[in-house]
C-alpha cells in the first residue's frame, strides 16, 4: 500500500512553477497514454508573469484604497462610525410670549409630546410589518400600515410618526422606546391662544414646518413648530430662539443610554404689543353684533394712535380660532373654515380690496386746498345732481347725481353733508370751476398712501390700486372719460383700499399732516423681559406734503358732520369727548347693495384715536358701522 504512493524522484529538480496545474497534468498523461506519470507540469514563464502581473496590480489597488480612506477620509469615516453609536438632536427652545399693551398674556406655551423615528432603521421585507412598527401601533393607536408608509413615504431620514401624544400614549411608549432603535420621544412646544378668534388674525398661529419650510430654513427639526401667518411668522426669528442640542448614544448591546446637553437652547424673545386686549375685544365684538344686526356677514375694523402710528386694535370679522390650527386641524374643521364663503381665513383688515365711497372726501378737499383750485368758503349750488354733454355729440347728456339736494354747500358743509355735486365739481370740474382731474387726484391719494403698502408688521398686506388714464388704456382698451373721474372723485370707480390704509391717511389728518408706518409691536424684549432687545419708534413715512391751515378745514368739516344738525354723523355727539368723522357709501354692483365705511377721530383738538370701520355687501342704507364706533369710542373714553 505504501509503495503505490511512494513518490518517484527524478534527477531533474522540481522548479516552483511545476507545483501548479498537478491535477491537470495528471489528466493530460492519462488522456495521452503516457507510462510515467508526473505530478507536475512545467509552466510557461509568460504565465507566471501574468499571475505575478495580476497579484501585484491587485495589491497596489488594495494598499491605494487604504491610503485614501485614512488620509483623505479618515475624519468623515470617523464622525460616520460614531454617529453609528450615537446622535445629535435639536433640542426646541421655548417659544417666546405675546403680551398685550399691559402686559396681559395672549398666548402660552403647552408641551407637546412627537414620536420621531430614523427611516434608516427600518426594513420593509416582502411588505411584512416589523414588529417595531407593530409596538408602535399598539401603544399609540395608529394603524400600523399607516405607520409603515408613513416611514416609506417620507422625503427626510427622520419621520414624524406620532404627534401631540396622549399622557397614556406617552406612558406606554416611555416604556418601550429602549427597543425601538432609531426612535425617540421628542418634547415640543404647542400655542394656546387665549382670545381665539379675537385675535388670530393678529397673531396667526404656529404649525408643523412642511417640507418646503424644512428645506429653506435652518436650525429646525422635521417635527418642529413655525409660524404660518400673523405675528407668528413676521416675528418668527424672534419667537423661535436658538435651539439646542443633545446627545444620545448606545451601547455595543444597541441600548440606549441616556441623553446629554451638548448646547442649551437659548428661549425665543416676547413680544409686548401696542394693542390693548380689551379694546380690541370690545371692537370685535360690536362689529360682530352690528354686522349680524343688519343680516350682513362681514367688515373689518382698525385703531390708531395718529400721534405714533402705533396699531391699538385691528379685527377682521369672521375670523376664525387659531387654536384649531396649532395643534394640528383636522380634515373636518379644516374643510369647514375653508368651504365658508366669508372666508374667516382672509384677514380683510390689512389685505381687503375696497372702494371707499364718500371717506374719500376730506382727501379730496386737503388736495383741492393745497392746488389752490377753490376757496373753503366758495359756495357751489347742490342741486342733487349735474348734467354733463358729450364732447363729441352735444345732444347726450349724461347725469351725474347725489343722494340729495343740499343746495348751496361750502366746503366744509360738503364735507359735513358728504355732497356728491360738491366733490364731481371739485374732482373734475363743472361749469367754471376747473377741477383737480385724474393726475392729481391720484397724486394726493399716493401721498396719503393709498397705493402702497403702509409697511404693517404683519404678513399679506395689499398694497391698494388708485386707476387713472394710462392704466384704464393698457389693460382695458379704453379712453378714460369725464365719467371716470366723477366716479373717482366719490370713491367709486375701480378704486381699491385697505381698511388699513384709509385708516393710517386719516391719521395724517388728525394729527396734521404726517402719514406714520402702522405699528403693532412696541418692543421685544428677552425671555425674562429683564432686556429690550428691540423697541420700535415712530416710523414717519412722510409730512408736511399738506399745509396744516388746509387740513384744518377739513378737520372743521368733519367735526360739523357730527356737531352741525345737517351732519351725517350727529349719532356720535353724545360721547364724552369731542369726535370728528367721515361716512362713506361704496356701491359695490349689486343692486341697493353697499359696503359702508365709518371714519372717527378723538378728541378732536387733540386726537388720541382714529378708528376706521367697515361693513361689506350691505342690503340697504342702515346704520352699521356708526353704532360700532359709537360703542367702541363710548367704552375707550370711559376707561381712561
Amino acid at each position: 500500500m505504501a509503495k503505490e504512493y511512494k513518490v518517484k524522484r527524478s534527477n531533474l529538480d522540481i522548479e516552483p512553477h511545476e507545483v501548479f496545474l498537478d491535477k491537470l497534468a495528471q489528466y493530460k498523461e492519462e488522456e495521452l497514454g503516457l507510462s510515467e506519470k508526473k505530478f507536475e507540469v512545467p509552466l510557461k514563464e509568460k504565465i507566471s508573469y501574468v499571475l505575478f502581473g495580476i497579484f501585484f496590480v491587485l495589491a497596489v489597488i488594495l494598499f491605494s484604497r487604504v491610503f485614501y480612506f485614512q488620509f483623505f477620509e479618515g475624519k468623515k469615516l470617523y464622525t460616520q462610525a460614531e454617529n453609528n453609536k450615537s446622535s445629535t438632536n435639536l433640542i426646541t427652545p421655548a417659544r417666546g410670549i405675546i403680551y398685550d399693551k399691559n402686559m396681559t398674556k395672549l398666548v402660552l406655551n403647552s408641551p407637546a409630546y412627537d414620536l420621531v423615528c430614523d427611516r434608516a432603521h427600518f426594513s420593509f421585507p416582502d411588505g411584512q410589518i416589523s414588529q417595531d412598527i407593530k409596538d408602535i401601533s399598539s401603544a399609540t393607536g395608529l394603524v400600523a400600515e399607516d405607520i409603515a408608509n408613513k416611514i416609506q413615504g417620507a422625503d427626510s431620514s427622520e419621520v414624524l410618526v406620532a404627534d401631540n401624544l396622549s399622557h397614556e400614549q406617552l406612558l406606554i411608549l416611555e416604556t418601550k422606546i429602549n427597543d425601538l432603535q432609531g426612535c425617540r420621544i421628542t418634547q415640543n412646544t404647542a400655542r394656546d391662544y387665549i382670545l381665539g378668534p379675537i385675535f388670530s388674525q393678529v397673531l396667526g398661529y404656529t404649525a408643523r414646518i412642511n417640507k418646503d419650510e424644512y428645506s429653506s430654513s435652518i436650525g429646525y427639526a422635521i417635527n418642529d413648530y413655525i409660524g404660518k401667518t400673523g405675528l407668528e411668522k413676521y416675528y418668527e426669528t424672534y419667537l423661535r430662539g436658538k435651539p439646542g442640542q443633545s446627545k444620545s448614544t448606545r451601547s455595543a448591546t444597541s441600548s440606549k443610554e441616556a441623553d446629554h446637553v451638548v448646547v442649551a437652547p437659548d428661549p425665543g424673545d416676547n413680544l409686548i404689543l401696542n394693542i390693548d386686549a380689551d379694546l380690541q375685544e370690545r371692537l370685535y365684538g360690536a362689529l360682530g353684533k352690528s354686522i349680524k344686526n343688519i343680516g350682513a356677514k362681514k367688515g373689518a375694523a382698525v385703531a390708531m394712535d395718529p400721534r405714533t402710528g402705533a396699531v391699538l386694535a385691528l379685527v377682521s370679522y369672521p375670523s376664525y380660532d387659531d387654536n384649531l390650527f396649532s395643534k394640528g386641524i383636522s380634515v373636518a374643521d379644516y374643510n369647514k373654515i375653508a368651504s365658508d364663503t366669508s372666508r374667516p381665513l382672509f384677514n380683510r383688515a390689512i389685505s381687503a380690496k375696497y372702494p371707499t365711497g364718500s371717506t374719500i372726501k376730506p382727501f379730496e378737499a386737503s388736495a383741492a386746498l393745497q392746488e389752490k383750485l377753490i376757496s373753503p368758503n366758495k359756495l357751489i349750488n347742490d342741486p342733487g345732481y349735474i348734467l354733463v354733454h358729450s364732447q363729441y355729440d352735444p345732444s347726450v347728456v349724461y347725469r351725474y347725481g347725489g343722494v340729495t339736494p343740499h343746495g348751496l354747500v361750502d366746503m366744509r358743509k360738503a364735507i359735513a353733508v358728504s355732497s356728491n355735486i360738491y366733490f364731481y365739481t371739485v374732482g373734475g370740474g363743472y361749469g367754471d370751476q376747473q377741477g383737480l382731474g385724474p393726475a392729481r387726484i391720484k397724486k394726493y391719494l399716493s401721498l396719503f398712501g393709498w397705493d402702497q403698502k403702509t409697511g404693517i408688521d404683519l404678513p399679506g398686506e395689499f398694497s391698494g390700486f388708485i386707476p387713472d388714464p394710462v392704466w384704464k388704456k393698457a389693460v382695458r382698451g379704453q379712453p378714460w372719460w369725464d365719467g371716470d373721474t366723477y366716479n373717482l372723485a366719490i370713491g367709486q370707480s375701480d378704486l381699491q383700499t385697505t381698511p388699513l390704509q384709509v385708516a393710517s391717511a386719516y391719521c395724517a389728518i388728525a394729527n396734521g399732516g404726517t402719514l406714520y408706518k402702522p405699528q403693532i409691536v412696541d418692543k421685544i424684549v428677552s425671555s425674562d423681559s429683564l432686556k429690550t432687545v428691540q423697541e420700535f419708534q415712530p416710523q414717519i413715512i412722510r409730512s408736511n406734503f399738506i399745509d396744516p391751515q388746509n387740513l384744518e378745514i377739513v378737520r372743521q368739516g368733519m367735526r360739523d358732520g357730527v356737531n352741525k344738525p345737517y351732519g351725517l354723523s350727529a349719532y356720535l355727539n353724545d360721547l364724552p369727548v369731542a369726535v370728528a368723522a367721515k361716512t362713506g357709501t361704496a356701491e359695490i354692483g349689486v343692486a341697493n347693495h353697499y359696503n359702508v365705511w365709518s371714519s372717527v377721530f378723538a378728541p378732536y383738538d387733540n386726537p388720541q384715536i382714529v378708528l376706521v370701520v367697515t361693513a361689506e355687501d350691505v342690503n340697504g342704507l342702515g346704520a352699521v358701522t356708526l353704532p360700532v364706533a359709537h360703542d367702541v369710542l363710548q367704552y375707550y373714553f370711559s376707561k381712561k
